[in-house]
């Protein structure tokens, strides 16, 4: 079977590199379609080609331009014009086309109207809202998308729920378990250059974005330094939104000192550094589906502490603390228990990891999502 996986910009770059090495493994012929690769992008193509076919220009530019709006209209111009009247012919010679993620739905609709009478399309949802309302423009009209594809994949059957409610017919809707994801391992070189914890050490990490809840995990901190609690916190990611206002809080009162930021694309060995050295993970998300960075996490064995949205209501209570979402209150008492114990932190932490252990793994879900593929070309006959 030809298999093109498509996910212009890369947006889930470590999960299409597992599932389309774990697909290739299994003797199909892979291809990953993406933008040009980045310093920061870490995998290496293995039992599958990589091509760089979508953003070639205004990726070329970017290095001048940076990452502000004259670079995103230039991204949004490139995408639209291929999408409306690029070549196609080398998607349409796949048996499967597989679409991760769409990133500008307008112009998305114009390519898989083009696409769908001449191969079968796929596409995982890994959130219901895609960009959980912080895109505007960009998912606008992301539900009609859905409606043009002979098979959708889901990750948990809260999402299947949601898309049914949607409308979406259920016998379109497959769901496969998401296996836990490894980063790239941190060398000694990204080890050093993340400073030792001087206390417990908190750590958000991966894009910061408004539905993340990094404005509640800072308030839930600032309560307990507060409060006399001794512990620092890590930010390490990209921001899309302003945080500097959160930082300033935090100066203003007094624990600049505690909290840590290392902001900007990280690479993933160093952002598996920064998980190799903290002792509390934390993801404080209003609202998710399923969270690739706390599968990438679980191998690091760390204490968890997660809000109840999406996929985190169905862990088993020993893996993570939850909290209700957008309670910022209820995460500082979730913390509280962590940071006064290491042996709570360390028994948690052994939780964690025995559960990422026995998730499954990706050549599971070759196999699942290969089968998919053949059920969608069925169908189409």
């Amino acid at each position: 079977m030809k298999i093109a996986m498509v996910d212009p910009s890369l947006f889930t770059g470590r999960y299409d590199d597992s599932l389309c090495a774990a697909m290739g493994a299994a003797g199909e012929d892979v291809a990953l379609l993406g933008r040009p690769v980045r310093p920061t992008d870490a995998f290496i193509p293995q039992h599958y080609r990589y091509v760089p076919r979508f953003f070639r220009r205004s990726e070329a530019v970017r290095g001048r331009l940076g990452e502000g709006r004259v670079f995103r209209l230039l991204k949004a111009a490139e995408y639209g014009w291929t999408s409306a009247l690029g070549k196609t012919e080398d998607l349409a010679r796949a048996d499967v086309l597989h679409f991760q993620w769409l990133p500008l739905a307008p112009a998305d609709r114009l390519l898989l109207r083009r696409l769908r009478r001449r191969v079968a399309l796929v596409h995982t949802v890994h959130n219901v809202d895609a960009y959980h309302a912080d895109a505007g423009f960009q998912g606008r009209g992301y539900r009609a998308l859905l409606d043009l594809f002979d098979a959708l994949i889901v990750h948990g059957d809260t999402t299947r729920e949601a898309l049914v409610a949607q409308g979406v017919s259920v016998d379109r809707i497959h769901v496969t378990a998401h296996p836990p994801m490894r980063l790239a391992p941190a060398m000694p070189d990204d080890l050093a250059s993340v400073p030792d914890p001087m206390r417990p050490r908190v750590l958000f990490f991966g894009t910061i974005r408004p539905y993340k809840g990094v404005d509640l995990l800072i308030e839930a901190c600032l309560s307990l330094w507060q409060g006399g609690h001794d512990f620092e916190l890590v930010l390490a990611g990209k921001p899309f939104m302003d945080i500097a206002p959160l930082m300033e809080g935090v100066r203003r009162a007094g624990f600049g000192d505690r909290l840590i930021c290392d902001l900007g694309f990280l690479r993933e060995q160093r952002l598996d550094a920064h998980m190799a050295k903290a002792d509390i993970i934390v993801f404080p998300y209003r609202h998710i589906d399923s969270s690739g960075a706390f599968l990438s996490a679980l191998h690091h064995g760390k204490a968890m502490v997660t809000s109840d949205a999406g996929m985190f209501a169905t862990l088993p209570e020993a893996v993570a603390i939850r909290f209700p979402a957008g309670n910022a209150p209820a995460l500082a008492q979730a913390l509280l228990p962590l940071l006064q114990s290491p042996a709570i932190r360390q028994a948690r932490g052994g939780q964690a990891h025995a559960y990422g252990e026995d998730m499954g793994d990706w050549k599971d879900m070759a196999l699942a999502t290969i089968d998919i593929y053949r059920k969608a070309m069925a169908a189409r006959t």
